[in-house]
């Protein structure tokens, strides 16, 4: 079993709550940001504590941070400005604790988004994005998505009513970025999330 630790990390709007795992062995860290924190979205998101089981599976420490006004993280939401700056202070933490190991950022929806503006800033082995926030969203916001690496693990639902799947291909397609398309799939992968699990695992496979 591993131990889950709820730390409170002093961050540039105050306190930014984490939930860290770490593992024995470790080879690896994961940074998991969660879903819009308007609409509902949490570390406990059942995606992230996905992402966050496949990579313990693969041999990382996990962090879980919570985004600002949501659990015990304080200050304002920013529509991902400043909440980068907290991933930042989040990936610092984790490099100060769990030294140069290789590090991977994996983000959920609007955590998808913000994590493409982190690893504009910090070197990441690999990313991996579900749902990815893009383009525009009706009744929400425009999300000018950043460039990725090219082997970015990419993870849409053809089913996706939050986030359209004609979204994530119109960012993807002049990166040329390939996207696993989950047949069925809503947004939140109802009944599918095993297939998250097992398109990381394969893709590790060829590290």
């Amino acid at each position: 079993m591993n131990r889950h630790e709820r730390v409170l990390l002093d961050g540039p709007a105050g306190k930014i709550e984490i939930f860290v795992e770490p593992r024995e062995a470790a080879t690896g860290i994961a940074l998991i940001a969660h879903p819009h924190p308007l609409f509902g979205g949490t570390a406990d998101n059942k995606v992230v504590t996905t992402l966050a089981k496949a990579l313990r599976e693969l041999g990382c420490h996990t962090l879980r941070p919570s985004f600002r006004g949501v659990g015990g993280s304080e200050g304002t939401h920013d529509r991902g400005i400043a909440e980068t700056g907290d991933l930042r202070a989040v990936h610092d933490y984790a490099r100060q604790r769990f030294g140069d190991l290789p590090l991977y950022l994996a983000g959920f929806s609007f955590g998808a988004y913000v994590v493409t503006r982190l690893a504009q800033s910090v070197k990441a082995t690999r990313l991996i994005l579900v749902g990815t926030a893009a383009g525009f969203i009706e009744g929400h916001r425009q999300y000018e998505t950043a460039a990725v690496a090219p082997d970015t693990i990419v993870i849409h639902g053809s089913a996706d009513e939050t986030v359209p799947l004609a979204n994530a291909l119109k960012w993807a397609e002049p990166l040329e970025l390939p996207i696993t398309v989950v047949a069925g799939a809503d947004h939140f992968f109802h009944r599918r999330l095993h297939i998250i699990r097992k398109i990381i695992h394969d893709a590790w496979r060829h590290l």
